[in-house]
């Protein structure tokens, strides 16, 4: 199926599972087209209606009729402008909020029903999925996401394994065996986790994961390890690898560690830049034949004390 077909189908599934082919909304008297003109006069206040139609691209002659059908209910309140004459303004009544008020208890308890049935996981990926296709579509208007930053929770250590491998495949044309290293990483960090002297932070991005970073003990005691750093493509450029370091880098100075040493290869070329800018300087770099490809891996390190 190709993208305008696949296209079509979602839109005939979604407008069916939401009820937008019954005549009225929500088992109301009202249409549709009405109940966005209600909500946007509810939540945005008294404005023209230029303004409602810009808002909802909504044709003129059909916005005007459903505007004289609220003012004979007695929903809607017009006026002209003390500012602009010819301008009417437009304002629900306080029968109008009750409408809206209704239509909004309706509409709240139908999307309450249709995610009942999913769990926790579900519902976060449904969101960030939402909100991913507005973004894109919209992108104009695009209001970016804040950006969290959190500890491990469980299922993380499995979704860094699974999204470094696909990621660096797609990006870099490591194989499998890469996998197989990240998890021995992880699987050593969990083994001998020191919470006094080991972290990992997790950034999430639109409701999702969007990368990680790990500070991890070595062999000396006065030395720490930067580990297994990764942003998603869809949350590059916000910062987030920046962040991800400087709060790696900061908690290493905090618990003593004289100096945070990591190890990485030159193909990627965005992580290299943003040690770089952290203050890491690189000390060592050799050829090597690793994860199916001819690379060169380097090693930078930070001294955290003067």
């Amino acid at each position: 199926m190709n993208a305008v077909d696949e296209f079509r189908s979602f839109n005939r599934f979604f407008t069916r599972e939401i009820g937008l082919l019954d005549k009225h909304l929500l088992a109301s008297d009202y249409t549709l087209a009405e109940g966005r003109v209600l909500y946007e006069l509810a939540n945005n206040g008294e404005q023209t209606a230029a303004d409602i139609g810009r808002s909802l691209h909504m044709d003129k002659a059909h916005l005007s009729r459903i505007v004289s059908r609220f003012e004979k209910r007695k929903l809607v309140r017009v006026r002209a402008s003390t500012t602009h004459g010819r301008q009417r303004l437009i304002t629900l009544t306080p029968a109008g909020q009750e409408v809206f008020s209704g239509l909004n208890r309706r509409s709240q308890l139908q999307m309450e029903q249709i995610l009942a049935p999913l769990d926790d996981d579900a519902r976060k990926r449904l969101i960030s999925s939402m909100r991913q296709i507005r973004n894109l579509i919209d992108a104009d208007n695009h209001v970016p996401d804040e950006v969290t930053y959190r500890g491990l929770q469980p299922g993380d250590l499995g979704w860094v394994i699974h999204r470094q491998a696909v990621l660096y495949y797609q990006e870099y044309g490591l194989d499998w065996s890469y996998e197989a290293l990240v998890a021995e990483i992880l699987s050593k960090f969990v083994t001998n986790f020191n919470p006094e002297r080991e972290a990992a932070w997790i950034a999430e991005y639109a409701g999702s994961i969007a990368g990680s970073i790990f500070l991890v003990q070595s062999e000396d005691p006065e030395v720490a390890k930067l580990r297994l750093l990764y942003v998603e493509p869809r949350a590059r450029g916000l910062g987030i690898g920046r962040t991800l370091v400087a709060t790696c880098v900061a908690r290493a100075r905090e618990v003593g560690y004289r100096q945070i040493k990591l190890w990485t290869n030159d193909v990627l070329v965005s992580a290299r830049r943003i040690y770089e800018a952290a203050g890491f300087r690189l000390v060592d770099q050799e050829k090597h034949h690793s994860f199916g490809q001819d690379l060169v891996g380097q090693t930078w390190v930070l001294d955290l004390q003067a």
